[in-house]
């Protein structure tokens, strides 16, 4: 099953005019792209090294998502591997944020049986 990278301007998960944002969720949204960001942010890293920390994904799904992050200019390949191009380090920028906020809203949940 072949998956065409998400465009703004093309028809995409929730938008059939292609909207930048839903092309943008679109991409986000697949198994591991948010993921391969996240890892990324912290520096370059072969593709072996992405995948040990990227625990259970498949070399598969790893190569997809990093042909469809390269297409989107998210990455891109440097000589210490795959990297966050300025683009995807702004990108992240504006998602590190979230990481404190899940960590709060993750203990201001109840525990499992609680509710």
């Amino acid at each position: 099953m072949t998956s065409k990278t998400p465009r703004p301007g093309s028809p995409v998960r929730g938008s059939r005019s292609g909207k930048a944002i839903m092309a943008l969720f679109d991409l986000l949204g697949r198994s591991w792209a948010l993921g391969i960001v996240w890892q990324l942010s912290a520096g370059p890293m072969t593709f072996r090294l992405l995948q040990e920390r990227c625990e259970s994904v498949s070399p598969t799904v790893l190569n997809r998502r990093l042909r469809e992050l390269r297409e989107s200019n998210m990455i891109e390949r440097g000589e210490n591997g795959y990297q966050l191009t300025p683009t995807g380090q702004e990108l992240f920028v504006l998602l590190e944020p979230f990481g404190d906020w899940a960590v709060k809203w993750g203990e201001a949940l109840p525990e499992q049986g609680d509710a």
